[in-house]
């Protein structure tokens, strides 16, 4: 018999690091076992590098990131590390950061186990960067790509850097997303490998061809010495150039997936399922049937758009900017008024107060139209409140409303009635926001009247587990 296969998977997300040891379950190739898992909040959030980003600038630093992975591959069992035969990796798709080639980690002994630190680093500029308006925006040249470019997009954030900070891009000769470098240190990578999936996710890249737009790039100037190479996903990256933990040096690593497609790996067990993810953001995702391409020009106004999935195939994705962060948001806002009033209280006690009150108050006659932070296809839409009575002013009808406004605005973006038409038969509930407030759950049933099932907070880390576990089992049959 082969030894059974343990692989390890990490998603870098944009609140929390999550880590998950898997195995394939005895008797059943198809199925899987998570042996362990861990989750870190990253607490990464820090003043944007470059003044002009101004109060739209999103950043985190990459250096307590990879803190809290390292604080995650700590907690997880040393004898199952020992065992790890492959490593995936995902993370949060759209955003860029830039490292100098051959300085952008140094590995040192940290305490029991080898670590890797970020040194010649910049921070990581998050999906959520707002800096990229649409005047700039408008200001681009058009992509040769089915996807058109938003705020948040690495190649729309190097072009708004080109312009507005040309001396910060003189410091580094590297870009990736943050799971790009991950395996680029853990490989020890001169040059990075980017999957499709991340570059899709950046803007300026051809699916079809498998190729960056790099003839309209280079007439517009952009410095396209910074863009990865790429690969199909589920490629091996490489293997780790030093023992990583209790992880053999010598481990393969795959190249890094988008947290969406890894979720989706993990959760999507026919073609007829739906995956909803809701965390920081929220996503509502089909499969396309095998064949399918999407129109070859970028529809802006378009609410859903085509992510490249595996072995050539699409997902079809309604992606809000809003969801859990609007309730964070909400939250923040009731703690800062009460602080205000001279009360100090605790954001987590808010929370599970606003939850409970929510699910006492089973509807509401307020309407909130929760997007905040606008929407890719509508980037200058605010959010909005109606139907105000003074008997629908408690806590409950407000976080009742706002959770149904989450629901609803995504539902506006990817209707119940296309979901039908294109065959789905159940929808999966993914995403810590989702799994642990039981009144997105309730409105989630009202919006999408199918059969719904959860997966776990760590559905990306074991997604990205998974494709490493499956080309393992692919190996060793061959």
């Amino acid at each position: 018999m082969a030894a059974r296969s343990v692989t390890l998977g990490i998603d870098l997300g944009t609140t929390s690091v999550k880590a998950a040891l898997v195995e394939a379950a005895p008797g059943d190739p198809s199925g899987f076992v998570v042996l362990a898992s861990c989750a870190r909040a990253a607490q990464a959030e820090t003043e944007a590098q470059s003044a002009a980003a101004g109060p739209q600038g999103r950043e985190q630093d990459v250096r307590r990131i990879i803190q809290a992975l390292h604080e995650c591959l700590a907690a997880l069992p040393r004898q199952q590390l020992r065992k790890v035969c492959g490593i995936g990796v995902s993370g949060q798709m759209h955003g860029v950061m830039f490292w100098k080639t051959g300085q952008g980690c140094a590995w040192t002994e940290g305490g029991a186990a080898p670590v890797f630190e970020p040194r010649a680093v910049s921070h990581l500029v998050t999906w959520q960067d707002g800096r990229c308006s649409s005047e700039f925006l408008a200001s681009l040249p058009q992509p040769e790509s089915h996807l058109s470019v938003a705020t948040g997009f690495g190649c729309a954030t190097i072009f708004w850097l080109l312009k507005n900070s040309p001396e910060f891009l003189k410091s580094y000769d590297t870009a990736g997303t943050i799971h790009d470098y991950v395996v680029a240190m853990l490989c020890g990578l001169a040059r990075p490998l980017m999957s499709d999936q991340n570059a899709a996710s950046w803007g300026y890249f051809n699916t079809r061809s498998q190729s960056w737009n790099l003839e309209i790039l280079r007439a517009a100037g952009f410095p396209v010495q910074l863009l990865p190479d790429v690969v199909e996903p589920g490629s091996v990256a490489g293997r780790t150039s030093q023992a990583w933990f209790e992880i053999p040096r010598g481990t393969q690593v795959g190249v890094a997936l988008g947290d969406l497609q890894a979720s989706v790996y993990s959760c999507m067990a026919q073609k007829t399922d739906a995956v909803l993810n809701i965390s920081t953001s929220v996503q509502l995702v089909a499969s396309m049937p095998s064949g399918f391409q999407p129109a070859q020009t970028p529809d802006p106004a378009a609410p859903v758009a085509y992510f490249p999935y595996f072995d050539r195939t699409y997902l079809a994705v309604a992606a809000s900017l809003n969801g859990g962060n609007v309730l964070a948001t909400f939250v923040h806002m009731l703690v800062q008024w009460m602080a205000d009033l001279g009360l100090e209280v605790e954001e987590s006690v808010v929370y599970s107060c606003m939850i409970q009150a929510a699910a006492q108050q089973r509807d509401t006659c307020l309407t909130i139209t929760p997007t905040v932070l606008g929407e890719r296809h509508l980037p200058d839409q605010l959010a909005s409140v109606t139907g105000i009575s003074s008997s629908d002013l408690s806590l409950g009808h407000v976080a009742r409303a706002l959770c149904r406004g989450i629901v609803q605005n995504l539902h506006s973006m990817l209707p119940f009635r296309q979901l039908r038409e294109w065959g789905v038969e159940r929808v999966i509930g993914s995403g810590s926001a989702l799994s642990r407030n039981e009144v997105l759950q309730q409105e989630v049933q009202r919006a999408f009247p199918l059969p719904v099932s959860y997966g776990q907070d760590v559905d990306a880390a074991v997604g990205a587990a998974l494709v490493m576990l499956q080309r393992s089992l692919n190996q060793q049959k061959s």
